[in-house]
């Protein structure tokens, strides 16, 4: 009787057990710093500080978070943040689709030069003074646009998208299009857009994650506290705490402070982290496809 699989020899055997090790050592290396950073965030400022929180919340409460939400600077900076990502995410999209459909249509004359400007700005860029002394006299500093408009449009991702619409939209969908007298905005519209729902949500992704986490130009451009985003008001805040505990006379009040700073910091983890973990799910059965074929093919 034939048998169904091969053999495995000593060598594979060993080379599987050695992959799943390595795997399992990977997997505990990435996932215990979340497992413990929430369980901080659950637990007591004392037990955060004395070190007894290994894998699970030590007398679990929810003082940290309630620290976190009393502070009026982290719901503001988290609507602002809130605003720069969805605004942000928005004109991203738009910029790199009209940047991306043209250069990726056969019949534009002058795609190749075009390409090869886009490219060469990913290679020499001014530096940060030049963008600096530009955002200024634009007239943007302390803006929210100053948030927005810098790095409103990412080549990369733009080369992505190109080659995406490239390798999937047939171009007898367009011949036909035209045929039926279909303008190209309209092509653009009613069939591209509709067929291209994987790369937009993962370049909605990357741009969104990058909008989420962004505070280095906030703390170029922004001076008012009321424009800041959520991440630097959470620096902001660690750091007016850690102040505030060199500060302070009273040992006892001092260590009451040192542990709430402690405990702030998982709970602001969380906090921001939260949000891209919720939306993730919904664009995650895209993500492999878009990644795939905007980026390998062509």
């Amino acid at each position: 009787m034939r048998k169904s699989a091969m053999k495995e020899s000593g060598a594979d055997r060993a080379f599987t057990i050695v992959n799943y090790v390595l795997l399992s050592v990977f997997l505990i290396m990435v996932l215990y710093p979340l497992i413990y950073v929430v369980s901080a965030s659950f637990s007591s400022s004392s037990a955060v500080v004395s070190g007894k929180v290994w894998l699970w919340p030590v007398e679990p409460t929810l003082e940290g978070y309630r620290a976190v939400f009393k502070n009026a600077m982290v719901a503001k900076g988290f609507m602002n943040t809130l605003l720069y990502t969805v605004a942000g995410t928005a004109i991203n999209l738009v910029l790199s689709i009209m940047a991306a459909y043209p250069l990726s249509r056969k019949d534009f004359r002058g795609r190749g030069v075009f390409m090869l400007l886009f490219v060469f700005t990913m290679l020499f860029n001014g530096g940060l003074i030049p963008t600096y002394l530009l955002v200024k006299d634009l007239g943007m500093m302390d803006t929210v646009w100053s948030m927005l408009i810098p790095g409103a449009l990412s080549v990369w991702n733009v080369i992505i998208m190109r080659t995406y619409f490239q390798t999937t939209i047939p171009n007898e969908l367009l011949e036909a299009s035209q045929l039926d007298g279909c303008s190209d905005i309209r092509f653009l519209r009613s069939v591209v857009m509709p067929l291209s729902g994987p790369i937009l949500a993962v370049i909605a992704l990357f741009y969104a994650v990058g909008h989420w986490n962004q505070y280095f130009n906030a703390m170029i451009y922004l001076k008012s506290s009321n424009l800041y985003p959520l991440q630097l008001v959470l620096r902001d805040i660690l750091v007016q705490n850690e102040v505030n505990i060199e500060m302070l006379g009273d040992a006892k009040t001092a260590a009451a402070r040192q542990g709430l700073r402690e405990l702030l910091k998982y709970s602001l983890i969380v906090v921001t982290s939260v949000p891209l973990l919720i939306v993730y799910p919904f664009v995650q059965k895209f993500f492999v496809k878009g990644v795939m074929i905007g980026s390998l093919k062509g």
